[in-house]
């Protein structure tokens, strides 16, 4: 039977009226991520989060592009919220929406955790750590930045800002950030930039901010950068051991 949707408005506001009490409960979930085991023993972890619409192979394959990525073992974790993408039909994810935000935060961590305590055991990874995010995935590139149980060497972050509700006590555990922002990007604006880039180091956080000449997007020229940056990150480690 046909029913007009302004009925079934009526009646749901209605029921919200008399007493609707709206609950959440734990459930078991399964997500999938992507493994390059890279080229040497006990290599560093490249761990990569897409961005909202998309999937782990495209963020693999912006990590396989960096100059010197492939001696690192390169883990892209896809967002457990899949969805077909409308013109396509292709399956994609996204991270999270505001309903149950703080729920969705906790789980993603625990969800992040488990792989990279998986592929390190699996791996035999070495020393060293860097997250990279692109767009909604930075978001959660810093939250694994500050919550994993590995020590982090930097961050990488395209086209996404730093999450509200990671305080200066949080980001401190960062050591250094690499921050790409498109000059034509409409979604991730200048403002935000400067604002996550002060609260970086305000934090202690040593943030290097690399201006692209596009839209909202990952280029070839900031694959340059981030090659240099995992450089940095790979001498660092070395300094350390000796």
């Amino acid at each position: 039977m046909f029913v007009p949707l302004d009925r079934v408005i009526v009646r749901v506001m209605s029921d919200e009226r008399h007493g609707v009490h709206e609950r959440t409960i734990e459930t078991r979930s399964h997500g999938r991520y992507l493994v390059s085991p890279g080229s040497g023993r006990e290599a560093p972890l490249l761990v990569g989060f897409h961005g909202y619409g998309e999937t782990a192979e495209e963020e693999m394959g912006r990590l396989r592009a960096i100059p010197g990525s492939a001696s690192w073992i390169i883990v892209c974790v896809q967002g457990l919220h899949q969805f077909y993408r409308r013109r396509t039909n292709d399956v994609v994810a996204s991270w999270m929406t505001r309903q149950n935000r703080e729920l969705a935060i906790a789980d993603n961590i625990e969800y992040v955790s488990r792989i990279v305590r998986s592929v390190s055991e699996e791996f035999t990874a070495g020393p060293g750590t860097v997250v990279t995010g692109f767009s909604q995935g930075a978001a959660m590139a810093y939250r694994a930045a500050v919550t994993l149980d590995r020590a982090v060497a930097g961050v990488i972050a395209c086209g996404g800002d730093v999450p509200p509700e990671l305080e200066a006590k949080a980001l401190a555990r960062i050591p250094r950030a690499l921050l790409g922002r498109g000059l034509k990007d409409e979604w991730y604006s200048a403002e935000k930039l400067a604002s996550d880039e002060q609260r970086l180091r305000d934090a202690g956080v040593s943030a290097q901010i690399v201006a692209l000449d596009a839209a909202h997007e990952w280029t070839p020229e900031f694959d340059v950068a981030c090659g240099r940056f995992l450089q940095t990150s790979l001498a660092d480690k070395q300094t350390r051991q000796d």
